[in-house]
């Protein structure tokens, strides 16, 4: 219970259907923070909810382990110029990882979430991870990265659901969050510090120059280098000949960023970074048709799933907009695009 509407009107489902609930709060964040679930209010929220609804409330801390494996790797990134997904690492090795265990460890058959997205039953007994009934609040691309054994042991009682028809829910029950807004920043990141200032505690952040891929003098300079994105158009301007430019390599090291218009930007080929392709079920034989989708709410783009010298890769159908090192890069079944099939990182 994130102490937010999605959450509290999972567990509500949960007590209407019959289930023994217990609801349970991740202390993940030692430091200030103003959003998501880790503030004091969120916590407090899931705590008034739970007794609302007449069930117990614990509340975990694990504040270590989501230092080791989402906080850190977060800044690590920035510093090497990749692209981090911090809610998906924090899925992948919090709450289906940590959590997951610890509720079996106690003797619970499932656990619940508000994310919006399905589980279904397949052929064989195995499980289906489906994208939510809402397309604009779908959060399947968070949870590409989970497997047979997590889904087995997961709900998402507001996945079949919209987000007005939760708020909705929310509101008969007289829950204290039914008009609580949607986070939407990363949970650890103070609102009055922001990205710049949370990461310039954390390490150096150095200018760099901007090159045009076409050559020639530099064409501009950035403040912090390891906060640039690949694919990023905010900032870079025009070239001579007024178009567009668009990041299309960053080097921290040489304190340098290259940038192009959309044909140079444009790429048709991802390389996935070595041992990130995990499945939803048993992996696909390469080549195989799918749907690509590069961001939280990104369209899906046809591709086909290929074994390289270099390892896993995906070749876009048509020509794309560069996708970032380090981001996530969830695959879609090309012929049941609500259905996830797999997910890597971009190398």
């Amino acid at each position: 219970m994130s102490g937010g509407v999605d959450s509290s009107v999972a567990a509500a489902r949960l007590v209407e259907d019959g289930h023994e609930v217990v609801g349970a709060t991740l202390k993940l964040w030692g430091g200030p923070s103003d959003s998501g679930c880790c503030s004091v209010a969120d916590v407090d929220d899931a705590r008034r909810v739970a007794q609302q609804l007449g069930i117990d409330h614990h509340v975990f801390n694990l504040t270590e382990e989501f230092e080791a494996t989402v906080v850190g790797p977060y800044v690590g990134a920035h510093a090497a110029g990749r692209t981090p997904n911090p809610c998906n690492e924090c899925n992948r090795h919090i709450k289906f990882d940590r959590l997951l265990a610890r509720s079996r460890r106690l003797g619970f058959d499932a656990l619940a979430t508000g994310h919006h997205a399905r589980v279904a039953a397949g052929d064989g007994g195995r499980w289906r991870l489906l994208r939510g009934a809402d397309p604009a609040k779908d959060q399947s691309y968070v949870l590409s990265m989970l497997g047979q054994d997590q889904l087995s042991a997961v709900r998402f009682p507001v996945g079949e659901m919209t987000k007005a028809d939760v708020r909705h829910e929310a509101r008969r029950l007289g829950l204290r969050t039914a008009d609580k807004p949607d986070s939407q920043d990363v949970c650890f990141i103070h609102g009055d510090e922001g990205r710049r200032g949370f990461l310039a505690q954390r390490l150096e952040l150095h200018p760099g120059t901007v090159h045009d891929v076409r050559g020639g003098p530099p064409a501009g300079s950035v403040d912090a280098v390891e906060l640039v994105t690949v694919g990023q158009r905010r900032g870079m301007g025009h070239g001579p000949d007024g178009r567009r430019r668009y990041v299309v390599a960053v080097d921290v090291a040489e304190r340098r960023v290259l940038v192009g218009g959309a044909e140079e930007a444009s790429v048709r080929r991802v390389d996935l970074l070595a041992g990130s392709l995990t499945w939803v079920d048993a992996p696909l034989g390469p080549p195989h048709r799918a749907l690509a989708q590069v961001s939280a709410h990104g369209r899906p783009h046809a591709c086909t799933v290929e074994a390289g010298p270099g390892g896993p890769a995906v070749v876009f159908a048509d020509a794309q907009r560069p996708v970032a090192p380090g981001q996530t890069v969830a695959l879609y079944d090309a012929a049941d695009p609500d259905a996830v099939v797999g997910a890597g990182l971009a190398r």
